[in-house]
């Protein structure tokens, strides 16, 4: 026989045996396909076939977990969950604020478009390519800002309210704005963060009226979070040995699993990080798990600041793999943890795009696990009584009302905001300037914040702690 047709025999059993993988061995294909048909010519309400196959994906994944889901894809959605922390536009921070409710810049991000042609913290935008954007919502403002890389779009930029330049034209318009034509591009929300703002639009890393406390803030954790971080401690450690060093994880939604595991890698020497435990690939997930189940993330051996006291501040919107960050210090014993107690979203979610092109199965196929083997993840029967999420250490905890998160929200904004003057900027309140330029002792963080004085206080007393053993 010629070798082509042994190979098209080989090719047609190959074809024959994937065939018979994929038949429908419940006859539950069979099934749906009748019952959809007897629906579609015989219910008293008729229904397209589209809004039964609907109905029955939404019955599906009712059985499966909260965050599983079966979904539409657009094309024109934009960058996925992983990749927020990147986008195109001109760089800058808006919020809503004064007369007319105008765009009013919190603040630039540095390097960025917006930063090179002179926009400042307080600037109101008045206008986008035209458009007046008095009344105009903040989301369709920044859309409007966002756009492809190298487009232009031009600005109209109003001085602070309250500024010594503005001024307003018979017709009752502002009369003190500028045009300002600015090209887009790839900008990188910065994610790691510290105390305040210099001048410059670099950050100090150390706590004001707090003897070398250092403080980094994580937003959120994206590919380029570590090297952020690396930077940070260089410039932590060039200034002296701190005294202790704070992580604020509040309202961090999580991010990047390898830019967390690393990140605890950094802290500590050895021991567990985090534990993942998947389906076995035998069949159903036997209880309780088996050892192969688990994908177990270790520590390398070498970690920074090794002996400086540690703390990790968490709240109710600290999830995810931040979870996981704040577990890890505190089962390991590296930092103490302060706050509230964190959301309790404990597993890893799989994109799995269909073969039409237009929908995808969003599918939980891992969950995570702490270093003691204790479940992060708060299903939808657990009680507040049951083990989930990270619980701060006791002695520890503090949950503010939502008016002193407000006060806290107005201040941290002026604080993050590039400064206009050597002073700060008003944004949402007045500052209070000392002679030296900055704020007031009254607007110090152990008086403003509480959860980080209350870090602060934690640092100081394992320090003693520390001291006392030596």
């Amino acid at each position: 026989m010629p070798k082509r047709n042994l190979v098209l025999l080989f090719l047609i059993a190959v074809a024959c045996l994937l065939a018979w993988a994929a038949r429908d061995r419940g006859g539950r294909t069979r099934l749906y396909g009748e019952v959809t048909g007897h629906v579609g010519r015989m219910a008293l309400e008729p229904v397209d076939d589209e809004a039964l196959f609907d109905a029955a994906m939404e019955g599906m994944f009712a059985r499966l977990d909260e965050h599983s889901s079966f979904e539409a894809v657009d094309p024109l959605r934009g960058a996925p969950p992983e990749a927020a922390a990147e986008f195109a536009g001109v760089g800058l921070e808006l919020i809503a604020e004064g007369r007319g409710r105008l765009p009013t810049v919190i603040t630039p991000l540095v390097d960025s478009p917006a930063w090179r042609a002179g926009i400042a913290a307080g600037d109101r935008i008045v206008a986008i390519d035209g458009i007046a954007t008095e009344g105009m919502r903040l989301k369709d403002a920044v859309s409007k800002l966002r756009g492809p890389i190298g487009s232009r779009v031009v600005i109209e930029v109003a001085p602070p309210e309250g500024d010594p330049s503005e001024a307003s034209d018979e017709a009752g318009r502002l009369a003190a704005t500028r045009s300002v034509s600015i090209e887009r591009a790839m900008l990188r929300s910065e994610t790691v963060c510290g105390d305040r703002r210099r001048a410059d639009g670099s950050w100090d890393w150390f706590v004001e009226g707090e003897e070398g406390v250092a403080l980094i803030r994580f937003s959120r954790f994206s590919p380029h979070t570590l090297d952020d971080l690396d930077r940070a401690l260089t410039e932590i450690v060039a200034a002296g040995q701190p005294s202790g060093l704070i992580l604020d994880l509040r309202g961090n939604p999580g991010g990047s699993l390898d830019g967390a595991i690393d990140l605890c890698d950094r802290f500590i020497d050895e021991g567990v990080i985090v534990s993942l435990r998947r389906r076995p690939a035998a069949g159903t997930r036997p209880v309780p798990a088996t050892a192969e189940q688990f994908d177990v993330r270790r520590a390398t051996p070498g970690a920074v600041l090794s002996g400086v006291p540690m703390v990790v501040i968490v709240d109710g919107l600290t999830a995810s793999v931040a979870e996981i960050v704040a577990a890890c210090l505190q089962d390991n014993g590296r930092a103490v943890v302060v706050g509230s107690r964190t959301f309790g979203k404990g597993t890893v979610q799989t994109a799995v795009p269909l073969s039409d092109g237009r929908h995808a199965l969003r599918l939980t196929t891992a969950e995570y696990l702490r270093p003691n083997l204790a479940a992060i993840h708060r299903r939808p029967d657990d009680a507040e009584s049951e083990d989930w999420g990270v619980s701060p250490d006791r002695g520890y905890e503090l949950d503010p009302t939502g008016g002193t998160l407000e006060v806290v929200r107005d201040w941290r904004l002026r604080r993050d905001a590039v400064p206009r003057h050597p002073a700060a900027v008003s944004i949402g309140a007045e500052p209070v300037a000392d002679s030296a330029g900055g704020e007031s002792a009254a607007l110090w963080p152990r008086h403003v914040d509480l959860v980080l004085g209350r870090a602060v206080a934690a640092i100081g007393a394992r320090r003693a702690l520390a001291e006392a053993r030596e």
